[in-house]
């Protein structure tokens, strides 16, 4: 099996479960079957969305987020399930991929960028359950939207009113989430999903990979500024450390309010206080003289080291506006992907 660590995989790790996978795996050991039959089985229920409803749950979301500190593994959630969708793709929904709460159902879950992902899942379970009218799809990007507003991140707009797919016959294939590492053969992507995205270098690959689900350099790299959260493990992906002085519990991690954050020690951040979202991303990654025990992936490298990605990359790390407004739109975009509205969207802000 090619292990490998996946860019969306790697987004954000979470600290609220010690075994949730590192977000940013493309090709981790599969989940149990076992684990996921019971999403596997899930009914889809048929109600008529209120705007109560969203409010509800989204008050539910922000509980959620702060008690266990998962906001990370939920952004990764989300993006994998809309970051499967291919503009190429002609057929009818869902045929196409996209938000559209596929990933609940194997084999989807079980896909190795997957790895861990029934564990966020089953947090939102209960609270699915209490706003049945709430599609797990709307769910998914509500959690995740919700996490990067409530860590200072900027307001979304998100809307609401997603269909969910009805069984394992909307599942996306396996292959169309971007690496963040190349493989053993020194080649970034492979074989699998809707499009070929294999290339020798990572700006190559990113390019395939969003290009394909129809965003432009600017989204890309402003996407890649949500690496402002969350932590990478070597004993999951290869890649980083085992702990940094930033992670091993010495450091203390604070919510964008200043409250402390409760986490589980271990792995490697991109930033020094990865619960809160902001442009210091792209700091580190500019100075030469950041503290090497911060992450920097290849991945991560292009947004500089590519001729088309640095006037972007330059500008969010000199001005963390103009980062919010470009990630406002490229998270707002990614969210609709694919997507199918029961009704007129829903927006609560």
């Amino acid at each position: 099996m090619k292990i490998q660590l996946s860019f969306f995989a790697t987004f954000f790790a979470s600290s609220c479960v010690a075994a949730f996978q590192n977000p940013f795996i493309r090709r981790f050991p599969m989940v149990s079957p076992t684990v996921c039959k019971s999403v596997s089985k899930d009914v889809v229920e048929t109600q008529s969305l209120t705007k109560d409803d969203l409010l509800g749950a989204r008050d539910e979301i922000d509980k959620l987020l702060r008690e266990k500190a998962c906001g990370p593994i939920m952004v990764r959630l989300a993006w994998h399930d809309a970051g499967t969708f291919d503009k190429n793709v002609k057929a009818e929904w869902p045929g196409a991929g996209g938000a559209n709460g596929s990933i609940r159902f194997e084999p989807e879950i079980l896909h190795g960028a997957n790895a861990g992902l029934v564990n966020a899942h089953n947090l939102l379970v209960p609270i699915r359950e209490q706003f049945p009218a709430v599609s797990y799809a709307d769910l998914y990007q509500m959690a995740s939207a919700r996490a990067i507003e409530t860590a200072g991140g900027p307001n979304l707009g998100i809307r609401y009113g997603r269909v969910d797919v009805e069984s394992p016959d909307g599942c996306a294939p396996e292959g169309n989430l971007p690496d963040a590492e190349a493989g053993p053969e020194g080649k970034f992507g492979g074989p699998g999903g809707t499009a070929l995205t294999e290339d020798p270098e990572a700006r190559g690959h990113l390019r395939k990979v969003f290009y394909r689900m129809g965003f432009d350099d600017e989204g890309i790299v402003a996407l890649s500024g949500a690496h402002t959260l969350g932590r990478a493990y070597k004993d999951r992906s290869g890649l980083g450390k085992e702990k940094t002085k930033f992670t091993d519990g010495s450091t203390e991690q604070k919510f964008a309010d200043g409250e402390k954050a409760p986490f589980t020690s271990g792995g490697s951040s991109w930033t020094e206080q990865f619960f809160v979202f902001d442009n210091s991303y792209f700091q580190v990654l500019a100075d030469d003289g950041a503290d090497e025990e911060l992450l920097k992936l290849s991945s991560d490298l292009a947004v500089f080291k590519d001729e088309d990605f640095r006037p972007f990359a330059e500008k969010f790390r000199d001005d963390k506006d103009t980062f919010f407004d470009s990630y406002a739109k490229a998270h707002r975009k990614l969210s609709e992907l694919g997507v199918k509205f029961s009704t007129e969207p829903i927006q609560l802000d």
